[in-house]
């Protein structure tokens, strides 16, 4: 058994990659427009639109002049150079980038789930900028995501905020300058519920108060080492001399940022009761929570939320999917909203982040909130949960031109994305991408047929049968070949000996 699946393995390598590469071409936008979109214009121009601001009301049959990646004005009537780029928006709606606060894109792994503390990895350091979910979140309007690590731990790794610029390198995926951040996670998740193994004991913690021990533990830690580094430095600076600097902990210092005010806590909850805990162990130590994610219960201690300056960032309408999410309600967006609380809605998800124009309207049907209300609730708020907002989240003038142009209104049912605009550069545009499509499938056609031909062996590529002699055909062989001679009765067969083994039989490795 174990030979013949080695040797078709062998056989079918090849072909294999022949399909997968003829079905990338289907998923994959790689022509050299659509991965590399070309330099952007010094200037450009967008007419005749719907402009949603977010930050001053709408303007109607407006213009927005960019310059250099820059927003300049905007504004009902702009006179731009000559030499500007015009793209022709008549009839359609221009909104910043939508922003979403939590998202796993473009990641080569998640979790580090083997201990419950794992603040010393980084998501930056595992980027994958050939991730179609790149493109595909381009395609519904996503300008910048916030890469979270998993929430296997009660606190997990370092997160970061990224520009979707497909067909860059990882390199120049992160957003410049933003606040870099860490992953926490209460609930189920971290104490492990549905992840047992059977056989092996499981990994602390395992209960609610367990989560919060390790938190408090791991900040008892962090602060120590913080002032064991304080210590150090005061005596250098006083110039005394052969010093021995404290040994670093890898894991402890962004724990330290935490305390300085230098990174973003980002918590994966749910439920009332582990919120409130969270809020008085940062309370405890001095550090701030930014945002709470997910929130389901949020709107049961939105006055706590909104009294502590903490952001909540969650879903439109998932709920009952699990027994903490039960008490969830699709109410609680706009809820939290009316009590005073920054409010995001985010994807965790890659799919759901081609329309999270679509899940923000949710908002306006359940409770209420007004158009932009809830167009803010994915481009302003995620900004200001991020502390990315001087730079976008609104079209104002010296903002990132990163802009998202619509068919539609971006909170109706029937919006296409038409175009994304990340830094003045034009990174989808669905015109360009439906007219390319038969292009890739001219070569996936290609491919295949490639492939097929690969797969036929015609009979004068077949090698010779090398134990047959030369002139002699292969029938004439099997005439010639005798019979074994039948063994007599009374003849008995011999053990075989230790030395007789076949070694042909062995394929290397020892499976036989």
């Amino acid at each position: 058994m174990r030979v013949s699946n080695a040797l078709n393995a062998h056989r079918l390598r090849t072909p294999f990659l022949y399909i997968l590469g003829a079905l990338c071409l289907v998923y994959f936008p790689h022509s050299a427009n659509g991965a590399n979109p070309p330099e952007a214009p010094a200037v450009i121009v967008i007419r005749n639109a719907t402009i949603l601001t977010v930050s001053h009301g709408t303007i109607e049959h407006g213009s927005i002049l960019i310059t250099d990646g820059k927003i300049a004005e905007v504004g009902a009537s702009i006179n731009a150079p000559k030499d500007a780029q015009v793209i022709d928006a008549a009839g359609q709606f221009v909104m910043p980038g939508i922003i979403d606060c939590h998202s796993h894109i473009a990641a080569e792994s998640i979790n580090e789930g083997s201990v419950s503390v794992s603040s010393m990895v980084n998501m930056s350091e595992i980027l994958n900028p050939d991730d179609i979910d790149i493109y595909r979140d381009l395609a519904g309007g996503v300008t910048a995501a916030n890469i979270l690590h998993g929430s296997a731990n009660s606190i997990g790794g370092q997160t970061l905020v990224i520009k979707l610029r497909w067909g860059q390198p990882a390199a120049k995926l992160p957003f410049e300058g933003a606040v870099p951040g860490i992953k926490f996670a209460l609930g189920e998740n971290p104490k492990r519920s549905n992840f047992s193994i059977p056989g092996q004991p499981r990994r602390y913690p395992s209960t609610r108060m367990g989560v919060e021990e390790t938190i408090r533990g791991a900040f008892s830690e962090a602060r120590d080492y913080k002032k064991t580094w304080e210590d150090y430095n005061k005596r250098f600076g006083a110039g005394e001399k052969n010093l021995i600097p404290p040994r670093r902990d890898l894991r402890l210092e962004p724990l330290v940022e935490v305390l300085e005010g230098k990174r973003y806590v980002h918590s994966h909850c749910y439920r009332e009761d582990e919120i409130l805990m969270l809020l008085h162990v940062a309370k405890e130590f001095g550090f701030k929570v930014r945002t709470f994610q997910h929130v389901l219960e949020g709107y049961k201690v939105a006055d706590e939320l909104a009294a502590a300056g903490v952001g909540a960032s969650t879903f439109s309408d998932w709920w009952a999917y699990k027994v903490e999410a039960y008490d969830a309600i699709p109410y609680n967006a706009a809820l939290m909203t009316r009590r005073g609380v920054v409010v995001s809605i985010n994807s965790d998800d890659a799919e759901e982040a081609t329309h999270l124009n679509q899940e923000a309207a949710k908002s306006m049907k359940f409770g209420g909130l007004s158009h932009d209300e809830a167009l803010k609730m994915v481009t302003l708020n995620p900004a200001m949960q991020l502390g990315i907002d001087k730079r976008v989240g609104t079209i104002d003038v010296g903002k990132d031109a990163d802009l998202a142009i619509y068919n539609h209104d971006p909170l109706s049912a029937y919006a296409v994305v038409q175009k994304t605009l990340i830094d003045g550069r034009v990174y989808f545009d669905r015109q360009r991408d439906i007219a390319e499509r038969s292009e890739r499938e001219k070569e996936k056609k290609a491919l295949i047929d490639k492939f097929k031909k690969a797969a036929e062996k015609k009979p004068e590529d077949k090698k010779p049968d090398a134990t047959v002699p030369i002139g002699q055909k292969p029938s004439e062989k099997k005439s010639e070949e005798k019979k074994p001679e039948e063994k007599k009765p009374e003849e008995k067969p011999k053990p075989p000996s230790a030395s007789g083994i076949d070694s042909a039989a062995v394929l290397p490795g020892g499976a036989l």
